[in-house]
């Protein structure tokens, strides 16, 4: 396992999106970020079926900073009950996650 992590947050749109991303770098959190617009998203909030335009966040960190990421992006958000979630990277480009975790000492 390579202690690397995958973040997944929803936002709004692209802007938030950005906002979010550049904080999270400018804070030592996430070595980097891919911002992917116009996801359908469909969901039920408070008993009422929601479809929205959303923008999925894709970020590259280390286990050790996912609290302080969720934390972050919970101050920040403009959602009540952002979605942040977190996935293993099991393998990759060993140039790469080396490079992830350098940026993040």
């Amino acid at each position: 396992m390579s202690n690397i992590k995958l973040a997944y947050i929803t936002c709004k749109n692209n802007k938030e999106a950005n906002q979010i991303a550049t904080k999270l770098i400018n804070n030592n959190l996430i070595a980097c970020a891919n911002i992917v617009s116009n996801v359908q998203s469909i969901f039920k909030w408070k008993s009422k079926l929601i479809k929205n335009k959303e923008t999925i966040l894709l970020a590259k960190t280390k286990k050790s900073k996912t609290k302080d990421i969720v934390n972050m992006v919970s101050k920040i958000h403009s959602y009540e009950n952002p979605c942040v979630v977190f996935f293993d990277i099991e393998e990759g480009s060993k140039q790469f996650l080396t490079w992830v975790k350098q940026c993040l000492k």
